[in-house]
């Protein structure tokens, strides 16, 4: 077969794609494909070429779609020059970070994304977090495992003020749970509003410092782009207050890693909840393992059961759109590297 992944000819035949009228769809995955029988009305359309990141060049000469399913891969730069033919993109994630190189950018491919998969299960887990915190889960399993009676005092949540970095659906999911649990919820974005209906008040980056020195709860969902990679500094840590939480569920890179390390040590913030990190994965002997203020969990706030199906349906309905010939679902704006809205 041309492709080491490529859907075989019985498949094909048992979907009757027709190789020669119908378009070049390749499927990027790693060590997990894509459910088939979800695909089933691409397979009875396409000519689809599952491929890994060794043979995307391949499969991508003569491709007018790319499904980046694989959406934590760095190969579709270096296969690039094999895009000979391309037409769209869609990538399996909300954030695209990974995909906006300067040719892609550049070029006139449609790059649409997964907006809209990961809200509530995000917003869910940021509500975990703040409970955990609130409530020390973490030293009651430890306490339980000592086997040791020990009364303790928790917190309240109800009352407290978030701050909620990143003001797009995720961002609206979590403001939108975290009022619902009785916390007073501020938005931070690119431009200040008012009486915004998730958050009542947004207020611009550069107003950030001022809001957070009131703030229990940091929550940081901004997209990766060249405005918010590293925002979180040495000041924006000073800024908060001694007993505040950062909770980051967007990218690593909106964190300066070492400003972070030493604001947990040196107590000029009481914790940090981190589902993405920088570097990713992180390395064993990271500092950030070893500090008894901190839970860290593997880039997975928003995958519960069924995401990666509901992540193929999505791509199976763009996929009819596109055929259909009428508007994409959540195309993004290449040059901000977000959907607009």
């Amino acid at each position: 077969m041309a492709f080491n992944q490529i859907v075989d000819n019985h498949t094909r035949a048992s979907y009757g794609v027709n190789v020669t009228e119908n378009p070049i769809i390749a499927v990027l995955h790693g060590s997990t494909k894509p459910d088939e029988d979800l695909l089933a009305p691409v397979l009875k359309q396409a000519n689809v070429r599952f491929t890994t990141a060794d043979d995307l060049p391949r499969a991508l000469d003569g491709a007018q779609i790319l499904f980046a399913y694989d959406f934590f891969s760095h190969a579709v730069p270096d296969a690039w020059s094999s895009a000979n033919a391309l037409e769209w993109i869609h990538i399996a994630s909300a954030g695209v970070e990974r995909f906006m190189f300067d040719e892609l950018s550049d070029s006139d491919v449609v790059v649409t994304n997964s907006r809209g998969i990961f809200d509530p299960h995000i917003a869910e887990y940021v509500l975990g977090q703040i409970l955990a915190f609130a409530k020390d889960f973490p030293t009651s399993w430890t306490l339980q495992q000592q086997r040791e009676w020990k009364h303790r005092e928790s917190e309240r949540i109800a009352g407290k003020h978030a701050v909620v970095v990143g003001t797009g659906p995720i961002g609206r999911a979590i403001g939108r749970l975290l009022s619902a649990a009785g916390l007073r919820v501020t938005g931070s974005g690119r431009r200040a509003q008012t009486d915004d209906p998730d958050f009542g008040t947004i207020v611009a980056q550069e107003e950030l410092p001022d809001v957070l020195r009131t703030a229990d709860y940091v929550v940081s969902i901004a997209p990766s782009t060249p405005q918010t990679r590293h925002m979180f500094n040495a000041e924006l840590f000073q800024a908060m207050k001694p007993t505040a939480r950062f909770i980051n569920v967007g990218r690593g890179d909106l964190t300066v890693t070492d400003d972070l390390v030493a604001a947990l040590r040196d107590g000029t913030i009481a914790g940090a909840a981190l589902d993405v990190t920088d570097p990713e994965p992180l390395p064993a002997d990271h500092p950030l393992w070893t500090l008894d203020n901190v839970m860290i969990t593997p880039h997975n706030a928003g995958d519960v059961v069924g995401w990666r199906d509901d992540l193929v349906t999505l791509f199976v309905e763009n996929f009819e759109r596109w055929t259909a010939g009428t508007e994409l679902l959540n195309i993004v704006d290449k040059q901000r590297g977000y959907v607009p809205g």
